[in-house]
């Protein structure tokens, strides 16, 4: 049964507004998109919410690119992964 907690995920940009969304979801798009980064180092965007898709897709209710994409922002804005300065395509790391 999923729990009715939910987090405020916050943007790194301050001109934009966070979302709420429910903690089960965070936290399992969170455990994956660090499990990955620590598999395989830093990729792209595009890549990671690819990868997100594929071994998200079948059990998760949702728009798997929408929370992955909520998700790493909160992540960034915290500091638990960055950018890459420059990158193009943008490169996401751990710090």
């Amino acid at each position: 049964m999923e729990s009715d907690e939910f987090i405020f995920a916050l943007n790194p940009d301050p001109t934009k507004q966070g979302v709420r969304i429910k903690r089960a979801k965070y936290d399992l798009v969170r455990a994956v998109i660090l499990g990955n980064l620590r598999e395989y180092g830093p990729m792209t965007f595009t890549q990671l919410g690819e990868l997100l898709e594929e071994q998200l897709q079948e059990d998760f209710d949702g728009s798997v690119s929408w929370y992955f994409t909520t998700v790493k922002l909160d992540m960034e804005a915290r500091g638990e992964l960055r950018r890459v300065p420059k990158s193009k395509p943008q490169l996401v790391t751990l710090p």
